[in-house]
């Protein structure tokens, strides 16, 4: 992503056997998992969980995700996966990633993830304020 978004989080993962496949290459499903993790790793950084979220009557729901795949991670390799908001909408939020190599001098792949604000029924909810705070602090 040519302009990563400035307030990121850097979330380290080594590849287990289990998430390869039979040439002990990452299995491609297994990105998203890794995303997922990272995406998780940013919000506890923010101070809360999606736990407390839900505890409160917001879901947010995965609407979109894509991945491009530009180089293989193997078995055992260290990466690290670079994870900010990229967009925020009146009722979503987009999350960007890159996942790196150990050194993080190469991008292995990129992705996005979209995420619908809903309530305990599953109808669209503007994105509360205090929740846009907690993200965006840098504190």
């Amino acid at each position: 992503m040519d302009n990563f978004p400035e307030m990121h989080i850097w979330h380290q993962h080594r590849v287990s056997y289990g998430e390869t496949d039979a040439m002990g290459v990452l299995y491609y499903a297994e990105y998203l998992h890794i995303f997922e993790r990272s995406r998780n790793t940013f919000i506890r950084e923010r101070g809360f969980s999606y736990k407390e979220v839900e505890a409160k009557g917001f879901f947010l729901p995965v609407r979109e995700a894509q991945c491009r795949y530009r180089s293989p991670a193997r078995y055992d390799d260290t990466l690290y996966v670079k994870t900010g908001i990229s967009e925020w909408g009146r009722a979503s939020m987009t999350f960007a990633y890159e996942l790196h190599d150990a050194a993080k001098s190469r991008i292995l792949a990129t992705g996005i993830t979209q995420h619908a604000c809903v309530n305990a029924a599953g109808r669209p909810v503007a994105i509360p304020q205090w929740l846009k705070n907690l993200i965006i602090s840098k504190d």
